[in-house]
């Protein structure tokens, strides 16, 4: 692909009175750049049922929209590594559109019944989203840490290797602990100089940092604005678990999962894992 600037762009318009080039040397350059060839024949389904299609495909979709996510997480824990709070608002709000974005994927499913998934749920073996990579780096940057949950992927060296670096390492939530621990705020050494790998446990410190936070409504308060994107992220990861669960209801009722788990019992027990706690908790006192 070779890039154009402006003034190439307006001469070509000019040059076709308006109208799109339909002539190209080579490759079309839409496909070049999305991909789309790539895209469109990763879609096998195993059975004949018309509705694996929509399985298969939201599920993709899917699988796309917690690489976005989690690429945007990163960008935003490394402006709060930097103490770059005004940085890490563009991606933590890109990421509360995304999640939405990823929520709306579940209306597409709405129409399975389990008659409709039975139709084909036995040719998918063992698969389960719970076996999702990318969901558990989502998952480890939002600060839910779990070492059961990387047994699955121990045979894919690869994969489990990025896997052991986003569990090790500090999530979204620890580096602005630490960020409030940097602007004044009174944070004990014991949540700084702690083992990430270990799921953060709220601490009455952290819920009092919040509270002086939100005393400060004023608009140059870039904390209190960091404090609302961070909560807008976690409201819409929280109805993606919600939606998730909602979904399991609808198509299977309380059958065992694919994957071994006891299904929709397993998935509400892990509702109840609370992203940002201190952030909520600080609410009753303010």
């Amino acid at each position: 692909m070779r890039p154009t600037t402006a003034v190439e762009r307006a001469e070509r318009a000019m040059a076709t009175g308006g109208s799109p080039t339909l002539e190209f040397q080579a490759e079309v350059p839409y496909d070049a750049y999305v991909h789309t060839e790539v895209l469109h024949n990763l879609q096998q389904p195993l059975s004949d049922d018309p509705g694996e299609m929509s399985f298969l495909m939201i599920t993709q979709v899917m699988e796309l929209y917690f690489k976005l996510v989690t690429f945007e997480l990163r960008n935003a824990r490394a402006a709060l590594r930097d103490d770059e709070v005004g940085a890490a608002l563009a991606p933590l709000r890109r990421t509360a559109l995304h999640l939405e974005g990823l929520n709306g994927s579940w209306r597409g499913l709405r129409w399975m019944t389990p008659s409709d998934f039975n139709r084909f749920r036995d040719q998918l073996g063992e698969a389960s989203g719970l076996q999702s990579s990318m969901y558990r780096h989502l998952e480890f940057l939002l600060g839910l840490k779990s070492v059961a949950l990387l047994r699955p992927f121990r045979r894919q060296p690869k994969v489990h290797r990025e896997l052991m670096r986003s569990f090790e390492s500090s999530s979204v939530w620890d580096e602005t602990i630490a960020l409030l621990a940097r602007r004044g705020h009174d944070v004990p050494l014991e949540l700084l100089e702690r083992d990430f790998s270990l799921e953060h446990e709220p601490h009455p410190a952290v819920e009092k940092a919040w509270v002086e936070v939100y005393r400060d409504d004023s608009t140059t308060n870039e904390l209190r604005m960091l404090g609302e994107a961070l909560t807008e992220v976690a409201e819409q990861f929280g109805d993606w678990r919600y939606q998730h669960v909602a979904a399991v209801r609808r198509s299977m009722g309380a059958k065992p999962g694919s994957g071994g788990s006891n299904g929709l019992a397993w998935l509400e027990r892990s509702m109840a894992r609370v992203v940002f706690p201190e952030l909520w908790s600080a609410r009753t006192h303010m």
